[in-house]
């Protein structure tokens, strides 16, 4: 009997059985599905996270309240401070007077992360960023402008209302960048002149600047209640190899700010880009991890499943694989042609988990504006677990249907 005789009774068979077949596809294909999109996801964010870090270069670092830590560089061993980790206005101002180390240093505060933008004809959901920022805060981002002009230390001093906005903004309200220069934009219920239009950099989770509205730290306190909201202090040395020394500096310079005992421990962090994106990244891999124990076990249902719908098929085919032994067929034709059944079950299974799965995965790059990901290894691996799968789970049928007595087996009904 030739290979292709076994691919066409294998078809004829699984179709003579087509709900048992189908139900057990579907199992694999929901494993294998559930696995691959979730993967796709993960591969999505930790693509979107690197690309968002690098933009801000390895050459600098935030100081921000104690909420976030990273490492276990903060005086181990030291008394915790009992005083209010937040980092006030006075305090990051005096930062700034008194950082002497050679270096770019800017101050920011989120004064909200549910404002509203309007214009006469257009009101946006409740759902704006307002980034209140100095004028080295683009510099510090290393993001350019695509039209009008960055705020200066004037339009810090005057207290006027203007604002800078993301290209999101600007085309969903004025149209694009150019026609969005000195025009007037409402910020809840007050009239912003919009100065420029920040370049394009794609939506993020971390980076969500298209859709942010940036105005000046004085007219924040003026019109927002910040409360005890903590500011953040940014800096960017000029060569990476003097960022050790950059950040000594910013720690001592930061415990005098704070009033810190010598044996008071920081109560404020010192975050590089690289080492957040390393720590969420970190997170990340815990769940690619997870869902990968999930997707196994499911996959271990679905071969309990499909052993069961082989032992199933050898007993309902007595007949038929006691007549194949008469007319002359070997035991390891039998074997095989039952083998193969539960493979093609398993392969078909996962093919369509797989293509399910990345469709599923890159709805969600089109969100984030992310290129298409194939998680290649992945779907290698889920092909050849499916495989292993479909193996172990024919084994023994196949092996049952090829020790049937041929006699005993015509005489079955």
């Amino acid at each position: 009997m030739r290979y292709w005789d076994i691919f066409l009774l294998t078809q004829q068979s699984i179709k003579s059985n087509r709900l048992r077949s189908n139900i057990t596809v579907a199992i694999i294909t929901i494993g294998i599905f559930a696995l691959i999109s979730i993967i796709t996801i993960i591969q999505i964010l930790e693509q979107n996270i690197t690309n968002s870090f690098s933009s801000l270069g390895s050459n600098s670092f935030t100081i921000q309240s104690e909420g976030i830590r990273t490492s276990g560089r903060h005086s181990r061993g030291k008394k915790r401070s009992s005083s209010n980790p937040a980092i006030s206005y006075q305090q990051a101002m005096q930062f700034v007077k008194n950082y002497d180390f050679p270096s770019l240093v800017s101050v920011s505060i989120l004064a909200s992360n549910g404002a509203t933008v309007k214009t006469k004809n257009k009101t946006s959901n409740p759902n704006i960023n307002i980034l209140a920022v100095d004028e080295q805060y683009l510099k510090i981002a290393e993001t350019s402008l695509d039209a009008g002009k960055n705020f200066n230390k004037a339009d810090l001093s005057r207290n006027e209302n203007v604002c800078l906005i993301g290209s999101g903004i600007a085309k969903n309200y004025f149209g694009n960048a150019i026609r969005a220069v000195n025009k007037k934009l409402f910020v809840g219920n007050t009239p912003y002149r919009v100065c420029g239009v920040l370049e394009k950099t794609g939506s993020s989770f971390i980076d969500r600047t298209d859709n942010q509205v940036f105005i000046t730290l004085n007219n924040a306190r003026q019109y927002f209640d910040l409360g005890d909201r903590s500011y953040v202090i940014s800096v960017k040395v000029k060569d990476i190899k003097y960022l050790r020394l950059a950040k000594d500096a910013a720690i001592g310079q930061m415990r005098i700010v704070k009033k810190q005992k010598i044996n008071e421990a920081e109560n404020f962090s010192i975050v590089s880009s690289d080492e957040l994106a390393n720590m969420l990244l970190k997170n990340i891999s815990f769940v690619t991890t997870t869902t990968g124990a999930i997707g196994f076990i499911t996959l271990i249902g679905a071969a309990i499943g499909l052993m069961n719908i082989m032992l199933v098929a050898v007993a309902e085919r007595t007949r038929e694989i006691g007549l194949a032994k008469a007319i002359g067929a070997r035991d390891s034709i039998i074997r095989l042609q039952f083998l193969s059944e539960s493979v093609y079950i398993s392969i078909k299974g996962g093919i369509l988990g797989i293509l399910a799965g990345i469709a599923m995965g890159n709805l969600f790059s089109l969100l984030l504006e992310s290129p298409f990901i194939i998680p290649w290894k992945w779907t290698f691996l889920g092909l050849f677990t499916c495989l292993l799968v479909g193996l172990l789970s024919g084994i023994y049928p196949a092996l049952k249907a090829a020790r049937l007595n041929p006699i005993t087996a015509l005489r079955f009904e």
